[in-house]
């Protein structure tokens, strides 16, 4: 299965060109030092407007999670169904072959016999064959006192060890509070937390579930789990990609 996003939203934007185009080797290594990077930008002030927009539109979505009934948090999200807005559907597969050679180099250390296949396209093929056909982008609204839970997305079997999320709203304009926040557990010792500020329009690649890090007797898996601190005021909106798909 690999589906078009004919029918979908369409948003002025071309993804290959914007993507190729940045500091990967900065990435990677701040991947490697922290197990997340920042991305200033990626999307434009109306970009992320229009992604806001898209919320009430209950036709783009597949399912709805209200996080206080399931011990989410509080806030709700919004999984998209196929076919994705094309914004989304392009960083999705734009973002995803840079990602490659990171996720196999961590597997390859961490001794995890996985592989990833250089076109995401394939990568969906692999989940859809192994009945993970549901898509995992999602559309995030949290309001005053809201929050998420720290956590792992994991959605089946074929997990890529990697995901993107953008920033919709201003930072101090149009919410306050509201942080990305990860923990990093390692062996014997106690968690360490990560706070990534992000204005209106940044990312932040981050690590799903484990990451190598280097000791002095080889490298180690440490466990990350990532999440959103309270809101003390106003809205917010995040867009999550996540590049393999749920059962």
């Amino acid at each position: 299965m690999n589906p078009s996003e004919a029918n979908a939203p369409t948003l002025p934007f071309t993804a290959t060109q914007r993507i190729d185009a940045l500091d990967w080797r900065r990435i990677e290594q701040d991947l490697d030092l922290y197990g997340c990077a920042t991305v200033s930008e990626l999307a434009t002030a109306s970009q992320c407007d229009i992604l806001a927009a898209l919320y009430p539109r209950d036709e783009l979505y597949r399912s709805r999670v209200v996080m206080a009934r399931h011990g989410f948090g509080r806030g709700e999200y919004k999984y998209f169904q196929y076919p994705l807005p094309n914004l989304i559907g392009e960083l999705r597969t734009a973002i995803y072959p840079h990602l490659v050679p990171i996720a196999n180099r961590w597997n390859q250390a961490m001794n995890i016999d996985v592989r990833y296949p250089a076109r995401h396209a394939d990568f969906i093929r692999r989940c859809h064959d192994a009945g993970q056909l549901r898509p995992t982008p999602l559309l995030l609204q949290y309001g005053e006192g809201d929050y998420n839970c720290l956590h792992q997305d994991l959605y089946g079997e074929h997990i890529f060890p990697l995901q993107l999320a953008i920033l919709l709203s201003e930072p101090g304009r149009d919410f306050t509070g509201g942080e990305f926040v990860m923990t990093e557990q390692r062996p014997r010792m106690q968690s360490r937390a990560e706070v990534v500020p992000l204005a209106k329009g940044d990312a932040v690649v981050f690590t799903v579930n484990s990451r190598p890090v280097q000791g002095t007797r080889g490298p180690y898996r440490v466990n990350l789990r990532h999440g959103v601190s309270r809101l003390r005021s106003g809205h917010r909106h995040t867009v999550g990609i996540i590049f393999h798909d749920a059962l």
